[in-house]
């Protein structure tokens, strides 16, 4: 039979690799929370690169506060630690649900996403120093603060991975601060009932937990109700379509017969004007080549361009490249969508590619007669890379002889410096571009770029020949010969602008620096 020694040293060895597993858990539930949040702000909030810094390091700092706030604690070790479990588990099960709802109340919710980041940092900066000293008992100074970082760490690998695999493409920011509550809870509970008798109040304890358990299941339920209630608000007609995916948010709202399309909050098209914008962005430059057997469009994966395109009888194939599946599932499955873009997603001369557009591009090694670009404004580093010189050199490479490429290139009147911006990075890679723009009621005073290779002519050639070409006789809702010689003139002082700007390249992302200058509060 084992001596009681030997009974005591399999239990506290028992105890320690408990409290390691709890260290694992600990560390996969604090990334993902921390992602959580920062991926909530800024859905919320806009500017993804300021928000996901700002929580990060606001958790980080947060988390020392907790650290150091930690040496208070000298008794009852295990018992605050199950305590700050339970913490954590209300905080994180609640966080997403109350930010949504509190922003439909006030313009300042923002504060409000900050001061939970806070919490919970705080509270996870409390968890590794306890659980330290209570493991100290049964390893050296050396193994234990080594091997509670190690289990510290992997789990954060664990639960990074979840997060951009499983977590937010599946359960979205609905459901997943609730999961990782319940994972907050469950270390508690592998304190609770594998060691009781260590334990100062067990009772206390197992029936705080069984209240948070109740409260867990019930916050499964409501969860969905309260988060939609939050982002009603956030739009002035009623929310019919959402959808959570790894890349981004997608909600369809919908007032009398039209739709409207948001992507990251950000408005994308609206049945009332959206041929004011597709039909400029294709026919341009499908009426100006002579050519159209192959056509490639990078993003557009609502299908609209594509009906556009398509109404060229001439085109033979034409490659779609659109990062997120969903989209193109929508686009492809839904009724709304199906009767918006006339089924162009399911047509057998379009090929569907779900990748990157940079990507695409550097690569492919085909050959086109049209590339047109619909991608978002340049947000973000990662866009700015789909508007910079060695996207644009690239584009180049990839067009026939006489072919053209168009862009969209965000609003002239919001944001001039970086319409300009995408001008000049055009012109450095090789083309002679021809600015124009158009009123879309819906997203306000909208530009482009279309642009031909500088050795083939010269932008004021290519705009004489835009003005006076005799576009074909393609049904069109708004675009027409009139539309286009009234959308490549511009008003005073725009251009007088353009000496001063710089073009946008890999890696001094100058159109970021021009976009958030843009006036966009007034728009």
């Amino acid at each position: 039979m084992p001596t009681s020694d030997s009974s005591e040293k399999i239990k506290l060895r028992r105890l320690s690799f408990v409290l390691k597993t709890c260290v694992f858990a600990t560390g996969c539930a604090a990334i993902v929370t921390e992602y959580t949040l920062a991926t909530l702000a800024s859905y919320l909030l806009g500017d993804s690169i300021f928000q996901w810094t700002v929580v990060i390091s606001l958790m980080l700092f947060s988390m020392g506060l907790g650290s150091r706030y930690s040496r208070k604690y000298t008794t009852d070790l295990l018992d605050r630690f199950v305590l700050i479990e339970f913490g954590l588990s209300f905080l994180c099960t609640f966080s997403a649900m109350f930010c949504f709802w509190i922003s439909a109340y006030t313009i300042h919710f923002g504060l409000v996403v900050y001061g939970i980041a806070c919490m919970i940092g705080f509270m996870t900066g409390l968890e590794i120093p306890l659980i330290t000293r209570l493991n100290q008992t049964y390893e050296s100074l050396r193994e234990n603060i080594s091997s509670v970082m190690e289990y510290d760490y992997y789990g954060g690998l664990l639960g990074g991975a979840l997060f951009a695999f499983v977590l937010l493409p599946f359960l979205g920011l609905t459901y997943t601060p609730v999961l990782i509550g319940i994972l907050n809870l469950l270390v508690a509970s592998l304190i609770l009932w594998q060691f009781p008798d260590r334990l100062k109040r067990p009772r206390i304890l197992n029936i705080q937990f069984i209240a948070l358990l109740l409260v867990s299941i019930m916050a499964l339920a409501a969860a969905k109700p309260i988060v939609l209630y939050g982002e009603q608000h956030k739009y002035k007609d009623k929310i019919v379509y959402q959808e959570q995916t790894r890349y981004q948010k997608i909600v369809v709202t919908q007032w009398k017969d039209d739709f409207w399309l948001f992507i990251n909050g950000s408005t994308q098209f609206s049945t009332y004007d959206e041929e004011r914008y597709h039909e400029p962005l294709v026919h341009p430059v499908m009426g100006l080549i002579e050519e159209r057997n192959d056509i490639l469009l990078l993003g557009g994966g609502d299908g609209l361009a594509a009906r556009e395109i398509l109404k060229y009888s001439d085109v033979k194939n034409l490659t779609l490249v659109d990062l997120d599946p969903a989209m193109t599932r929508l686009a492809r499955q839904d009724k709304v969508f199906l009767n918006i873009n006339q089924g162009s997603m399911n047509d057998s001369r379009v090929r569907v590619v779900n990748q990157d557009a940079y990507q695409f591009i550097k690569e492919s090694d085909d050959l086109y007669d049209a590339i047109i670009i619909d991608l978002p404004d340049p947000k973000s580093v990662s866009l700015s890379l789909l508007y910079s010189l060695g996207f644009y050199k690239m584009v180049e490479k990839h067009l026939k002889p006489f072919g053209a490429m168009v862009t969209q290139s965000t609003s002239p009147l919001y944001s001039p410096e970086a319409f300009l911006c995408i001008k000049k990075t055009m012109q450095a890679a090789g083309f002679a571009t021809v600015p124009y723009q158009n009123s879309v009621p819906s997203m306000g005073q909208w530009g482009w770029q279309l642009g031909v290779r500088q050795k083939a002519m010269s932008a004021e050639f290519l705009k004489q020949k835009l003005v006076k070409h005799k576009f074909p006789n393609i049904e069109t809702r708004f675009f027409n010969q009139a539309a286009m010689i009234s959308m490549v003139n511009f008003g005073k002082g725009l251009f007088e602008k353009e000496g001063a700007i710089e073009p946008n390249t890999q890696f001094n992302h100058n159109i970021l620096k021009y976009y958030r200058q843009g006036s966009w509060d007034l728009y």
